[in-house]
């Protein structure tokens, strides 16, 4: 099992009193004490413009991470590929990898957000299209040296990519399926599905099977366990645990709802978004508080003991699976943060690690 943790960039709306150099400050304080502390990797979001979540350029943010770990894998969790040119996709990703040493996770995908697309100036019903072209280009000049294209949107003349990567990417991408559409593009490009934990693992996994039943197809091999994402709360108090993760988490559904319009007409109109757009009618119906509390219910928080239980729970419906702990959302105050990381760390790491030994055994 690789155990992650996920930076979210994300300033609560209500305070104004923090500045978004205090976000970054605080951010690269959690990310620089994980390395000691036993996590394998750590992943970082593209998000623009608003409070929900600002780090317009991960690759900038993972090449100072890079400077300052050894052994720590670095994740982009993730390049919202529409939103960038292959190209440039493919030089920066290489060139994070010679930095690092071969410790980069390429991590892309589709965006969901109107309005992140809107302040682009490209047309949200075209990132199917894009993503779809742009992917096989970027995967194959990380494992060539070289990139071109001539498709609908991407006219690209035959380019060397400077540095020249020199390691295979494969076992090394991941892609964001939260759609029945995205998880089959995850198995075409042989990418590890990643999923942001929300819902009942039951029916987590009966979405996992459709990816799973083609990566087999397509690549003769078995699929790579699904990487589960997730809000967490960690505190030695079980009663203090759930006031923080009753706040926090929930809060930070809130956020989800308003940054990508969860509940809006236009995904019933948006082309390569019909899930979500079936899915509206149902949240309404749901409501919030509704929403809020089955939100809480899908994520692992509580005690290290709580915790442990839950994720146990998870791998006896979906089997083997990889984490990523996101620690900080809605306003959390980075005491508490950096509590919930170093209780983890001592006392759940340690326990999920044990499950790999025992399965060799």
């Amino acid at each position: 099992m690789q155990i992650g943790t996920l930076a979210l960039f994300q300033r609560a709306s209500y305070d104004e009193s923090v500045t978004d150099s205090q976000v970054y400050r605080e951010e690269l304080r959690l990310a620089s004490q994980i390395e000691a502390q036993g996590y394998d990797s750590h992943w970082c979001v593209e998000h623009h413009f608003e409070d929900y979540s600002f780090c317009p350029d991960n690759i900038v943010y993972l090449s100072h991470l890079a400077a300052v770990t050894k052994t720590l894998k670095l994740a982009t969790g993730a390049v919202i590929v529409p939103w960038n040119t292959p190209l440039r996709v493919a030089e920066r990703i290489a060139l994070l990898d010679e930095l690092s040493d071969g410790r980069v996770i390429f991590g892309m995908g589709r965006g969901l957000s109107r309005r992140e697309y809107d302040q682009f100036g490209i047309d949200m019903d075209t990132s199917r299209e894009r993503f779809d072209e742009a992917v096989p280009m970027i995967i194959k000049a990380l494992e060539t040296g070289f990139i071109e294209g001539d498709g609908k949107f991407y006219k690209q003349p035959l380019a060397k990519i400077r540095p020249a990567p020199v390691r295979s990417f494969k076992g090394r991408i991941t892609s964001v399926a939260m759609s029945p559409d995205s998880a089959l593009e995850a198995a075409v490009h042989g990418a590890q599905m990643m999923v942001f934990t929300q819902k009942s693992m039951e029916d987590h996994n009966a979405e996992f099977e459709p990816y799973r039943e083609l990566y087999r197809k397509l690549h003769a091999a078995p699929p790579p366990p699904p990487l589960m994402a997730g809000i967490t709360v960690c505190h030695q108090d079980a009663d203090r645990a759930e006031e923080l993760a009753r706040k926090h988490v929930s809060g930070y559904l809130l956020t989800v709802m308003h940054h990508y319009e969860l509940m809006g007409e236009h995904f019933k109109k948006a082309k390569g978004y019909e899930a979500y757009g079936e899915a509206v009618d149902m949240l309404r119906d749901m409501g919030l508080e509704g929403m809020a509390d089955a939100y809480v219910n899908a994520q692992a928080w509580g005690t290290p003991e709580q915790i442990l239980e839950k994720l146990a729970g998870w791998r006896k419906i979906i089997g083997d699976f990889d984490v990523l702990f996101g620690l900080r959302a809605a306003g959390m105050a980075f005491a508490d943060a950096e509590n919930s990381q170093r209780l983890i760390a001592e006392q759940v790491i340690p326990e999920l690690k044990s499950w790999d030994k025992a399965a060799a055994a």
